[in-house]
């Protein structure tokens, strides 16, 4: 990193007038700022390209930035501004990811400065890497004659004469001499000093490795999909296939088209820590692992991976939706894998859905994007009507194998016994099809998309219920820790002896049921059975995610109790049953997209069943079997879901076929936060096509100890809300307690 003089007078007489340029710094700030060109040894200003990466001051602060386009503002008098600290020796960003960050601000109404942070988001890969001093045995160099070797000295040589570098602590410890005698050998030319530069660099995928043999289907669209990447041109793409159909076997012969082509490819997938599997299957198809990106990466990884990717030396990233902006130095492929899936829009900075910020991305770098799923959005699916988005379809399962047969249990019929310890939730035609898988030597599989032992703990004798101090929200019990936690802020406290509100003592019972109390009652019912857990909270790391793959693939276990995080690709052969405990959850609530996150969850999780030569089975237990998911799972008609959903959508001007964007208030006075939401409404503007709902609480409306209160811009398909929102917004300035956040086509409603 190159370091600006310090001992030049800026405004000297005899010197020319100084240059500046715009530099844009990671502050939540919307434009950049003038700074002077700094200076070299020579006295002279260094000239910097847009896109450059520079430390400046800011205030009391030194924050990195990036030279940014345009001119800088002439009109502002030299004494205002100051002078670039220093560049970094990190290769610019790329004008595409420039372009891409104003997009992106833009779109979102974020601030520009805080899409910049994302991508600038290791600050020790901008600095200047000097790397480990080492020394060394000089081979054949010109040497003291006159040194004599000590047995100290002579330890030293016979430790370094056949190995590689060692750092002079280490050195001197394992031959047991002090630091100086080392020195002393370098001065008489035995030894040499260097640095040992880190190789940020992962290596090249093996194409000797042959992939499996593709189907005609498969080969079809393997052969479009590579020559959409040899074309250097932008698509997008929806590869739609049924689950096991070997879409990802698919697009593996797009990326390595792209390799061969020279440029780099960046696969997202919604659960990257929970990816082993699909980290397996790249390096048993490449030979090697691929660059991966998300929040586990140890610092020193991020740094490696960060350069790599910078100075394409990443051929391929795999990452959560972080990676999407990272300063690729030459991206040729874009991947979405489960494009469906609603982890991909970030609810926290800057608002994004990153499936369909990967569309942008694509087309700032002249490259295809290709979204995979079994149970594609139904925004995606539009789009390809509307004739924006290409499809290629893969109908059936690779290798034969047959879609599960889906059955419907009626819980007002087939009512689950109790047991001796409480309430069942398993009914009769469950447990008789679980037993037969056993007895069958197969696995069977139970879904709850409910962490914890029970979602609401209550007092029986005064109806108190145990809920967070900081959120509008019941605190579930987790019996595997013997805690009571909050779901939303992350509080937990000891589930107490007596109740909070009448102190009567042994009261408290857990309500309803959660993933740890299925496994309690799975354990009762099949005591002969394997039983293991699979969510979030005991998966976590993909170490433990891995560990726990292999136990199922390895038979060791065989009844699994999952949530959510099963339901992400996995492939268990001998899994042969699936049943979801409570198919209705998530259906009911104030979310648009209730109906659809249904049908695509319990589609993903029946597709875990008869992957492999035998036959799958799915029973949902349901107490609504004629709601329209329901009879659409069981018909496998997923087509006439996405057509009544549409009609539905449309009829209510949502999205797809309408805009949204929701506007969130917070702050930590209740008082304080309604009169400003009430001066926002008085504010509210008239818009023909377009109209403002709230203020209303929202849903949570307290959350991490801040009130919240919501408001909705419902638009035409063809207003923008990003307008009206920064128009109406504009008018009335909230204090510093009060924080405002916009979000552009909202995921979530609480």
């Amino acid at each position: 990193m190159f370091e600006s003089g310090s001992d030049l007078t800026l405004f000297d007489q005899s010197i020319e007038k100084p240059l500046r340029c715009r530099v844009q710094v990671i502050l939540p700030i919307d434009r950049p700022y003038d700074y002077i060109l700094p200076y070299g040894p020579d006295g002279k200003q260094i000239n910097l390209e847009p896109g450059q990466i520079v430390q400046v001051p800011v205030g009391r602060r030194i924050l990195p930035g990036v030279v940014w386009d345009g001119a800088a503002n002439e009109d502002v008098p030299l004494k205002k501004l100051k002078e670039i600290v220093s560049v970094s020796e990190a290769l610019p960003l790329k004008a595409e990811l420039r372009k891409f960050i104003e997009w992106v601000s833009t779109y979102t109404l974020s601030p520009q400065g805080s899409v910049l942070k994302m991508a600038l988001s290791v600050p020790q890969a901008l600095e200047t890497i000097v790397g480990q001093k080492l020394v060394r045995f000089v081979e054949g160099g010109e040497v003291d004659s006159a040194l004599r070797i000590t047995a100290a000295r002579k330890r030293v040589i016979d430790v370094v004469r056949d190995s590689g570098g060692w750092a002079i602590g280490d050195l001197a410890k394992e031959a047991g001499v002090s630091g100086s005698v080392i020195k002393g050998l370098e001065q008489a030319g035995f030894v040499e000093s260097y640095y040992d530069v880190p190789d940020f660099s992962f290596p090249i995928p093996d194409f000797k490795v042959e992939g499996p043999v593709l189907s005609e289907g498969q080969r079809d669209a393997a052969d479009d999909l590579m020559k959409r990447v040899r074309e250097h041109t932008f698509s997008t793409v929806l590869l739609d296939g049924v689950t096991g159909s070997g879409k990802t076997e698919v697009y593996f012969e797009a990326v390595e088209a792209a390799i061969k082509e020279g440029r780099q490819v960046l696969v997202l997938l919604p659960e990257i820590a929970l990816s082993s599997q699909w980290l397996d299957r790249f390096e048993q198809r490449f030979g090697v692992a691929p660059a991966e990106w998300h929040s586990e990466l140890s610092p020193a990884l991020r740094r490696k991976t960060w350069r790599a990717v910078s100075e394409g030396k990443a051929p391929v990233v795999v990452g959560a939706r972080s990676a999407l902006i990272l300063p690729y130095e030459n991206l040729g492929l874009i991947i979405v894998d489960e494009e469906h899936e609603g982890s991909f829009k970030q609810e926290d900075g800057v608002y994004y859905h990153a499936r369909d910020m990967a569309v942008v991305r694509a087309k700032c770098c002249s490259c295809p994007v290709v979204l995979a799923s079994a149970t594609p959005a139904l925004e995606t699916m539009v789009n390809v009507q509307n004739g924006r988005y290409d499809r290629l379809i893969l109908p059936g399962r690779h290798g034969g194998a047959g879609m599960p047969d889906i059955e419907l249990i009626d819980l007002r019929f087939d009512k689950p016994e109790r047991l001796n310890t409480g309430p069942g939730w398993l009914s009769q035609a469950l447990r008789g099809a679980i037993r037969q898988t056993l007895e069958a030597g197969e696995q069977a599989m139970l879904f709850l998309n409910r962490r914890g032992y029970a979602p609401l703990t209550l007092c029986r004798t005064c109806g108190h219920r145990m809920q967070c101090p900081h959120c509008t929200a019941w605190l579930v019990e987790h019996r595997r820790f013997t805690r009571l936690q909050c779901h939303h802020c992350g509080f937990s406290a000891a589930l107490p002896e007596t109740c909070p509100s009448c102190a009567a003592e042994d009261t408290l019972v857990a309500c309803g049921p959660g993933v740890e109390r299925i496994v309690e009652e799975a354990t009762k019912l099949f005591p002969e059975a394997n039983v293991a857990l699979m969510a979030s909270d005991t998966l976590t790391s993909p170490a433990a995610t891995r560990e726990m793959v292999e136990r199922i693939q390895n038979r060791d276990v065989n009844l699994l109790v999952g949530t959510q995080v099963v339901a992400k690709g996995y492939h268990f052969p001998y899994l042969t049953l699936v049943g979801v405990v409570d198919a209705d959850l998530g259906l009911f609530g104030g979310d648009l997209r209730a109906a659809e996150r249904t049908f695509q969850l319990l589609h993903q999780v029946a597709g875990r069943a008869g992957r492999a030569e035998r036959k799958g089975r799915v029973l949902l237990q349901t107490s609504d079997p004629n709601h329209p998911v329901m009879q659409s799972l069981k018909a496998g008609d997923r087509d006439k879901f996405l057509e009544l959903e549409a009609e539905t959508r449309a009829r209510g001007h949502l999205p797809p076929f309408g805009r949204l964007a929701a506007v969130i208030i917070s702050g930590p006075d209740e008082s304080e936060l309604d009169n400003f939401c009430a001066s926002l409404a008085r504010a509210i503007p008239q818009i023909e096509g377009a109209q403002i709902l709230g203020p209303a609480p929202a849903p949570l409306a307290l959350l991490r100890g801040k009130f919240r209160r919501r408001f909705l811009i419902m638009s035409k398909r063809s207003i923008a809300p990003q307008g009206i929102a920064k128009e109406w917004l504009g008018r009335i300035k909230p204090s510093s307690r009060i924080k405002v956040v916009v979000d552009i086509d909202p995921y979530s409603f609480l």
